[in-house]
């Protein structure tokens, strides 16, 4: 498929060559169990710690903060339980993984641009009952969207009240440092930095207390039952370290790259809608809308044209509703249902965003002269 073009980065990001690189050389070395105590054992148990020393280190954490996970999904569930049984506010644009874990959690509004309603929460905790955890994703995964997380820490620190925060999307784009962001608790995913899907990590402020999301052994400080995937892990560490020995850079190509693409796209289609745009985003993400076509219909044909993009939101099963986050932030139902999401990662070219337009605006014009049916 090397003629085609992958831009949903955000959804996973391609695997980078210094994960392939761990992985393999783990394959060589390691056999042992990391809570075995014979030489094999011992030597795992240095890999997997050696792991998270690295991980904890980038992201400004104390190794001892630092769970492993198996996913995203999973660290997000985990890090839930530290509110324990009280009630919980979560943003309206969180992740599915934060949303369905805490179903009766009170939401979060939106604003327009995308972020958290800082106003809104400010007067809830001054006159609502008091939430035991509040959970507010860093950066959004459909807009890129940044919220203003040293403003949510502030607030939840005046009340007494823990934050979590899922740092999925802000891994490697962002500067992350856990000793100086406020959170008490911030979640991360392997494969979104380029490493292969099956780690997650959970960072835990000393002294907040997580209850085991799985239980069994005594892994993790007793924090996650199973044994460990020092080989996940390695990679996650590699890939990690890549990112973000080159995150300033990428980030000045890719903000370049997008503000000339979205400007060549409002040119060419004054009708879109590009969401987020006066807020702070991630330079990677583009979320637009364009009324002429649902979501399913765009994507079906730029697959076959060769690129790889994604819709505002989508469930396992394939099927394709209208954004949450982009209905929250106050899009009507019929743009929500038509927005696409174009995300750049570590090995992008800079032809892709042009390419796309080129390929998006015949797309357009065929809709438009009656050659393709709405879905």
């Amino acid at each position: 498929m090397t003629d085609r073009c992958y831009l949903d980065y955000n959804a996973t990001a391609r695997l980078r060559p210094e994960a392939r690189k761990a992985v393999a050389e783990g394959l060589e070395r390691i056999t042992g169990n990391p809570s075995s105590l014979h030489g094999e054992g011992r030597a795992a148990r240095a890999a997997l710690e050696e792991a998270r020393e690295t991980l904890a280190t980038l992201y400004g954490a104390e190794p001892r903060e630092a769970v492993f996970a198996a996913s995203g999904t999973e660290a997000n569930n985990h890090a839930l339980l530290a509110g324990g049984d009280g009630p919980l506010l979560v943003s309206a644009g969180e992740h599915d993984s934060v949303l369905a874990a805490a179903p009766g959690a009170e939401r979060i509004p939106l604003l327009p641009s995308g972020t958290v309603d800082l106003d809104w929460l400010a007067d809830r905790l001054k006159h609502g009952p008091k939430p035991s955890l509040i959970s507010v994703m860093w950066v959004n995964n459909e807009t890129g969207v940044v919220n203003p997380l040293a403003e949510v820490a502030a607030l939840a620190k005046s009340s007494g009240i823990l934050l979590h925060s899922d740092a999925v999307q802000a891994a490697g784009k962002l500067p992350v440092d856990f000793a100086a962001c406020g959170a008490d608790l911030l979640t991360f995913s392997a494969h979104k930095v380029g490493a292969p899907a099956g780690s997650g990590l959970v960072l835990v402020r000393e002294g907040v207390e997580l209850p085991s999301l799985i239980r069994g052994g005594g892994q993790e400080r007793r924090r996650r039952a199973g044994t460990e995937s020092v080989l996940c892990a390695l990679a996650y560490a590699a890939a990690a370290k890549a990112a973000e020995a080159t995150r300033e850079a990428t980030h000045a190509r890719l903000a370049a790259w997008r503000e000339s693409f979205e400007a060549a796209l409002l040119e060419a289609e004054p009708e879109v809608t590009i969401f987020g745009r006066d807020a702070e985003r991630i330079a990677n993400t583009t979320c637009f809308s364009w009324a002429g076509a649902r979501s399913e219909t765009q994507l079906m044909a730029l697959d076959l044209a060769g690129y790889a993009v994604s819709a505002g939101a989508a469930c396992s099963s394939g099927k394709i509703t209208a954004s949450h986050v982009l209905l929250a932030m106050g899009a009507a139902p019929q743009e929500a249902g038509g927005a696409l999401r174009l995300s750049l990662g570590w090995d992008s070219r800079e032809e892709d965003l042009p390419g796309f337009l080129e390929a998006w605006c015949s797309f357009r014009d065929r809709q438009r002269s009656g050659g393709l049916k709405t879905a």
